[in-house]
């Protein structure tokens, strides 16, 4: 049972859905008519002429407002939600996506299946090409293994290409993963996902604004970006075309005054066209590393050691070296060859110790608390020799 059930009734979820259902009635004009009223049923029970003094209402909303299908079409839907277990945020309760309620046109309602936690999380999306190359691939699992320690979750379309690679490498690294769809939840698309389905439940879910009705149609994908870019406190373009979804995006992240990065290309590749006239235009930040997004969001690891307090200085990492430090198999590896080999870029230490970079991000943040490790400029690591 959705955790809102409580707050909401279904007859209140019914009259939310009927408010949808009527013509002309958008998120926008919902909201302002919720708002006047105080809540969806009144909205229902209001006089026509008093609701055509509100801005923007007309003689078209009001006449069509209490059409009989509306309700019909609202109760076939409450039934689907009921009998699927699914939940669902309104926009007015406590627990409504934080990014999204600062979105003028985010949705009324999301419905989500899944175990999707949202409280108190940071959350980027990453967006893209459904082509993406073998040079996106590369940089969007770097991406996610880097952003690891700082545990995030990872918000996408579900699509092929940049969206499911992101959304499976979050998986992989442990990470809660968010895909938000372009259809009800009754179907999935693309088909060739449907193996990933319970993957992605398990580690986060999906969320959408569509009802069970509604297919993939094309305008629908446009629709669904604005809650890819509203949810999240960044957006990132790994790689994206002259045009494409991934551009729509962050041209909607943009307007939401939410920074945007894009990972940049050689000049006259087909996928990195995109990415670099966003650079170019200074719509988004250049993303060379996990680094300049901590750095452009104000992301700290700050630690509280025992008898010390607080660091007192937001952003510096209070450690305290000591000269046996406990380290587990992985960590003394990691040590071990950085005591031989000095400074060492990440993929380099995950490459010569033959683990995935996520272990070894996660690994190495462990032990720079312990003191037994120092970050140096140019992303470089090396062992703290007591």
């Amino acid at each position: 049972m959705p955790d809102n059930q409580i707050v909401m009734t279904s007859t209140d979820l019914l009259y939310v859905l009927a408010l949808q259902r009527a013509p002309k009635i958008g998120d926008i004009t919902a909201k302002k008519l919720i708002a006047h009223c105080g809540s969806a049923r009144a909205v229902f029970e209001e006089r026509p002429d008093r609701l055509r003094k509100i801005h923007g209402i007309g003689t078209y909303v009001t006449d069509n407002l209490r059409k009989a299908a509306n309700l019909r079409d609202a109760e076939r839907e409450l039934r689907f939600v009921k009998d699927n277990g699914v939940g669902w945020w309104y926009f007015e309760d406590s627990d409504y996506p934080e990014g999204l309620r600062h979105c003028v046109d985010g949705p009324v309602l999301v419905f989500r299946s899944g175990a999707i936690d949202l409280k108190k999380k940071r959350m980027v999306s990453v967006v893209g090409t459904r082509r993406i190359t073998t040079y996106g691939k590369y940089h969007c699992e770097r991406l996610i293994a880097e952003l690891a320690p700082w545990d995030p979750v990872i918000v996408s379309g579900f699509a092929y290409g940049v969206d499911i690679t992101a959304q499976r490498a979050a998986i992989s690294g442990g990470l809660q993963t968010v895909g938000c769809l372009a259809h009800g939840l009754n179907r999935m698309y693309p088909a060739a996902h449907k193996q990933y389905v319970k993957q992605v439940e398990l580690h986060g879910g999906f969320l959408t604004d569509f009802w069970s009705d509604q297919g993939p149609d094309r305008e629908n994908f446009l629709r669904r970006n604005r809650i890819i870019a509203g949810l999240s406190e960044a957006t990132i373009v790994i790689e994206s075309a002259e045009k494409g979804g991934g551009l729509v995006t962050a041209d909607i992240a943009h307007s939401y005054d939410r920074d945007v990065f894009a990972l940049p290309g050689r000049i006259g590749d087909k996928y990195s066209a995109g990415c670099n006239d966003l650079i170019k235009s200074q719509k988004a930040h250049m993303f060379t590393s996990v680094e300049d997004l901590v750095y452009v969001l104000g992301w700290h690891r700050d630690v509280d050691l025992p008898g010390k307090g607080s660091t007192g200085q937001e952003g510096v990492r209070v450690v305290q070296p000591r000269l046996f430090p406990d380290m587990d198999d992985t960590e003394k590896k990691i040590y071990g060859f950085l005591s031989e080999r000095g400074k060492e870029l990440l993929d380099s230490i995950a490459l010569h110790c033959e683990m995935p970079v996520y272990k070894v991000s996660s690994a190495l943040l462990t032990m720079e608390m312990k003191g037994v490790v120092r970050p140096l400029p140019g992303k470089l690591f090396e062992a703290v020799i007591s």
